[in-house]
């Protein structure tokens, strides 16, 4: 009975590690964005917990190991883990001071380090618990570390496959913990140690209350939150503010919308309706990255035939269901930009690209690759246009873009959509295998509407009458092989997370 427990021990606490990196992706995320950053402190704060777990564990386990004491490190995880929904919101507040790099290592440290600490602990007193004598040590080591290496696999594969999209990261990490805490009292129990096994035992009853009662991740009309949902790919909200909608992909802002109309608040969706005027009539269009079908709308009410992808399908579902995307307005197909690029045989005379992942647009869709391979799906009057967050008209992403884009076009020119030059905002990219010469030119009616100003028409005529190309010798191209996207977009993530955070904080909706 004594070596079954020891390996259930192995087993959860495998499980638990994994998970809980998996979950720090999802509990982090909607702040910070998923980067290369949250990932790279993620894993390194839990290779560093779990150092630290095997060293000192090793030192108590050859002092006094015991199941009692083995179990009371996993009991004190799981009650660390429960508490992580209350510690993350403080913890996310006072670290976002410290900027992206410091701000993800601090705030994982602070909230994972300690039970990923313990559940190190745990192999090595249950190496100790669980040999005999000298010559079965390398035996019970390595039977040990491999049951809890295959709990591991198996717990990343239900967390991040089945798990996280079907039961939320509230309760799922609440399940955590709470799984920690009932294999403690399994082993409190049959050590027959009572009031240790009370205590896991009110603990488990608090846990299953608040699992049962969660309400962390309930929407909220009163105070806009309508939707709230984990996909395969990231965390989405619905937020209702006075006449606008929300679309918020793992805390960034993907679509604004007028409740009234369903048309795009977004002055860079106003831009994006420039490449129809180098066409006398409407043509084919392809959408990357539909958010919520605002561009979709925008060309189908143009009368343009729309094929659209996007690889995360609660996307495709939450643009239906919360922004009135019509199946009648475009042909909304579920799968990565590239691989149907690489996969469709069908041409376009325009082709918009507006996929964003949690901070940035993802690697494999702006390389000298991809942008070769779009190149290649378009008519030969075809025109191209990407969506790029940017800190001012100069930033250097603007311009590594546009040297990448020109290995695959013959003229690229930026459309900038922000005032003053320096805020951050939208530029729009723009490229085709011809020289981009519109048929007409965005329409001014100044002296007609005195709300003009404010007008997406406005936005247009600024964008153009701004277009602007750059110098790019020297700029550096970016490929399959070499491409440091996330370098440069992490000042430019860090700016638009602070003002979406303080935005939303004088809401009252906070994520």
């Amino acid at each position: 009975m004594k070596n079954l427990l020891i390996y259930l021990i192995v087993i959860v606490g495998g499980a638990a590690v994994l998970a809980i990196e998996l979950l720090g992706t999802r509990i982090l995320g909607p702040f910070y964005g998923v980067s290369i950053f949250l990932w790279s402190a993620l894993i390194s704060i839990t290779l560093i917990a779990l150092s630290a777990g095997y060293f000192i564990g090793g030192k108590l386990a050859d002092r006094s190991a015991s199941i009692a004491r083995l179990c009371t490190l996993i009991a004190i995880a799981g009650v660390w883990i429960d508490a992580v929904p209350w510690l993350k919101y403080p913890v996310l507040s006072s670290t976002e001071q410290f900027g992206l790099r410091w701000a993800v290592l601090l705030a994982s440290f602070v909230l994972f380090f300690p039970p990923l600490a313990l559940l190190g602990m745990v192999s090595p007193y249950a190496i100790k618990l669980k040999t005999k004598d000298l010559s079965e040590v390398g035996r019970s080591a390595g039977n040990l570390y491999a049951i809890s290496t295959l709990a591991s696999v198996i717990a990343a594969l239900a967390t991040g496959f089945y798990l996280i999209p079907n039961f939320g990261i509230f309760r799922l990490t609440l399940a955590t913990g709470g799984l920690l805490i009932l294999t403690a009292l399994i082993g409190f129990a049959l050590d027959r140690k009572i009031a240790a096994a009370t205590a896991a035992t009110l603990l488990i009853a608090a846990s299953s209350f608040l699992f049962i009662n969660s309400s962390f991740e309930h929407i909220d009309p009163a105070k806009g939150l309508i939707a709230i949902e984990q996909s395969p790919y990231a965390e989405l909200r619905v937020l209702d503010q006075e006449d606008s909608r929300y679309l918020l992909i793992d805390g960034g802002i993907h679509t604004i919308v007028d409740t009234a109309t369903w048309k795009s608040y977004y002055h860079y969706a106003a831009v994006m309706d420039i490449p129809k005027y180098f066409f006398n009539k409407p043509g084919s269009m392809l959408l990357i990255g539909i958010g919520g079908g605002s561009l979709v709308k925008q060309y189908a009410k143009d009368d343009w035939k729309v094929d659209a992808v996007d690889i995360d399908p609660k996307v495709i579902t939450f643009a239906r269901k919360y922004f009135n995307l019509f199946p009648s307005e475009g042909n909304v197909m579920e799968m990565d930009g590239r691989k149907y690029l690489s996969s469709t045989k069908n041409y376009y005379d325009v082709i918009l690209l507006d996929a964003f992942g949690s901070s940035e647009i993802p690697f494999h869709l702006v390389t000298k690759e991809v942008f070769s391979l779009i190149a290649t799906r378009l008519n030969n009057d075809g025109v191209f246009a990407l969506n790029v967050e940017a800190i001012g008209w100069d930033d250097p992403i603007v311009k590594t873009l546009i040297a990448t884009m020109k290995q695959a076009f013959t003229d690229v020119i930026a459309l900038p959509q922000e005032e003053p030059p320096t805020k951050l905002g939208n530029i729009i990219l723009m490229a085709s295998k011809k020289k981009l010469v519109p048929l007409r030119e965005p329409e001014r009616n100044e002296l007609l509407d005195p709300e003009w100003r404010y007008s997406p028409a406005y936005q247009k005529v600024h964008a153009w009458d701004n277009r602007f190309t750059t110098d790019t010798t020297g700029v550096q191209i970016l490929t399959d092989d070499l491409n440091p996207i996330d370098i440069r977009t992490e000042q430019i993530n860090l700016a638009a997370r602070m003002d979406l955070h303080k935005y939303f904080q004088k809401t009252g909706v906070s994520w």
